[in-house]
């Protein structure tokens, strides 16, 4: 029951509602106190997240004062250690400063960063880029931008949070369809109205499943609609199409609307970019809110890249090692007996299901020295819990052993694979 009172002509003569004061009044922040699943795992010593590592080296970190190899880094070409790429980050340093302390619709454009557009457009051959200060905005100032008022962003169910909150945060309508499931997509389009326009957005290379988009076929089901198609390459960067991305991988670059980078992983920095034909390219330029009132990429970060896009063109062997570390591990976790679902790149899960064992196992594998990431619902469907583990380029064998043989010891400990099942 509410009532209102009017207000003076100084504030537009608006009217205000009076709350019932009976009863006591809802604390916002009663949320908080009522979380305490955290708290618990951290009572119980099986808390996995917010920990710090102590420093690391890319393949071997050191995690809580432990050695531990690293298979749960998205630094799939170990460029963040890479002397080239370090050297590049403080030249920019000590030329620029550590900030451009403005957007890039104002001050805070540097030639490095129009530089770093032009050879990210040439790298993903398109006509055009757009660089973002990190790969989120990238996502949510692309879709913001692109999808309004009476337009479809369709997207797969398995699309990074990014896409989905940038969705939510355009004017269009969200529809989604099953995973990887062309039918499923053809059907979803054919309830889109005929006169809509239409984005669908798909990752390339979905970071939890490790598996790769279908595009050659979403590409035809998307022209039978009249749907433009996006193409989330975060993971695929450096990793697909001689490290490309997914259009490069299939060939069809030129079908494919618009591509989306982000820094963090391959391109060793922090950051993101949209890519596409220069038309669009400069409407999202001067559309996207995430670009326009943000802070530019600090120099420094965009340099890196710049010299790890350099590495990746000219030393095509990074990719191959990749896909050689990643192909050997999958083949032991297949004899031992795990298993890792429909992954084909170097993102390989180890699917356990339950979500208390899955942090058990993340645990016993420190020990052993390895060190996973545990990833439980809501990041995993319910019974759907995982270790995600990825590769590098930089590890050598001796540290895969090392990793098959913790998963061998610790699988036979936890009962996750017959004793029957080893490495010899």
């Amino acid at each position: 029951m509410t009532d209102s009172i009017d207000v003076p002509a100084s504030t537009n003569e608006a009217t205000i509602p009076v709350e019932d004061t009976a009863g006591p009044m809802p604390d916002i922040f009663e949320k908080a106190s009522k979380f305490t699943r955290a708290r618990e795992a951290m009572e119980l010593g099986l808390y996995p997240f917010f920990r710090a590592l102590n420093d690391t080296e890319g393949t071997i970190a050191r995690f809580e004062g432990k050695e531990v190899v690293m298979i749960g880094s998205n630094n799939y070409l170990g460029l963040t250690t890479d002397p080239r790429v370090r050297q590049a980050a403080k030249d920019a340093i000590d030329r620029y400063g550590t900030s451009v302390t403005g957007s890039r619709f104002l001050n805070g454009t540097l030639q490095l960063h129009l530089d770093l557009d032009r050879a990210l457009a040439n790298f993903v051959r398109k006509e055009a880029a757009l660089v973002f200060p990190t790969g989120y905005q990238t996502n949510v100032g692309t879709l913001t931008a692109v999808v309004g008022k009476g337009d479809y962003v369709i997207i797969d169910k398995e699309d990074h949070a990014s896409i989905v909150d940038g969705c939510i945060m355009s004017r269009g309508e969200m529809k989604r369809f099953n995973h990887n499931d062309l039918d499923s997509l053809a059907y979803v389009l054919s309830k889109v109205p005929r006169n809509a326009g239409k984005l669908v957005v798909v990752d390339g290379v979905y970071s939890m499943a490790g598996d790769i988009a279908p595009l050659p076929e979403i590409i035809e089901i998307c022209r039978r609609h009249g749907a433009r198609i996006m193409v989330d390459d975060a993971h695929s960067i450096g990793v697909l199409g001689n490290g490309r991305g997914t259009a490069e991988h299939f060939g069809v670059t030129d079908e494919v609307d618009l591509i989306m980078g982000t820094f963090s992983k391959s391109f060793a920095s922090i950051g993101g970019f949209i890519a596409g034909n220069a038309e669009i390219v400069h409407y999202i330029q001067h559309h996207a809110r995430s670009l326009i009132f943000s802070a530019a990429l600090p120099a420094p970060n965009a340099m890196a890249v710049h010299a790890a896009v350099e590495i990746i063109e000219n030393e095509p062997e990074l990719v191959q090692k990749l896909w050689r570390n990643a192909e050997y591990m999958r083949a032991g976790f297949h004899k031992l007996g795990y298993n890792t679902g429909k992954s084909n790149t170097p993102i390989i899960p180890i699917i356990i299901g339950d979500e208390y064992r899955t942090v058990l196992t993340w645990a016993a594998l420190v020990e052993e020295g390895v060190y996973t990431n545990p990833v439980i619902p809501p990041g995993v469907p319910p019974n759907g819990s995982l270790l995600r583990t990825s590769y590098m380029a930089t590890h050598e064998k001796e540290h895969l052993d090392r990793a098959l043989k913790a998963f061998e010891t610790v699988g036979h400990n936890l009962d996750l694979i017959p004793q029957e099942n080893t490495l010899d």
